[in-house]
């Protein structure tokens, strides 16, 4: 299991160094074809796992308590520009929540989670074993976005 929390810790930073090579104007851009931009996909990733891995797994009852949940959840946009705070915030708890994570996994919370169907991919998951496994794909399905995305501005 230590091989996964380092590879999604690996993914996020490099994600977090894509984005430090960008101005807070290429991050907040839809570009034509688009429906969410590059911070909108990195925001997305740090509030989704916390939703699979505790909400969906019925450790917690909703997932509420997830800062910036409203803002990145499945089925949301962009509304409106990220400033500096925000994006220093969000880089900040993409590494501190996988270390909290991994605490969790080694102190026990997940022993007894609820099993349950991936609404993108209608994937089984059993163990927690599976959702940190299907976690770390969507961090990076949603990183092969956002560099989409860059070359998209990039090239117009």
């Amino acid at each position: 299991m230590e091989e996964i929390f380092k590879f999604m810790t690996d993914s996020r930073r490099s994600f977090i160094d894509t984005i430090n090579g960008l101005c807070l104007e290429e991050l907040n851009e839809v570009p034509q074809g688009y429906n969410n931009n590059i911070i909108w996909n990195f925001g997305h990733i740090i509030v989704s796992t916390p939703l699979l891995c505790y909400v969906r797994t019925g450790i917690w009852e909703d997932g509420q308590a997830i800062k910036y949940v409203n803002k990145y959840k499945k089925g949301t946009k962009p509304n409106g520009l990220i400033g500096v705070s925000e994006l220093e915030e969000l880089k900040a708890r993409a590494l501190s929540s996988v270390e909290q994570l991994k605490k969790d996994y080694q102190e026990g919370v997940f022993t007894s989670m609820q099993p349950f169907n991936t609404s993108t991919y209608q994937s089984s998951l059993y163990t927690m074993e599976d959702v940190l496994i299907t976690c770390v794909g969507h961090d990076n399905l949603h990183y092969g976005y956002a560099k989409a995305i860059i070359k998209s501005i990039k090239n117009k």
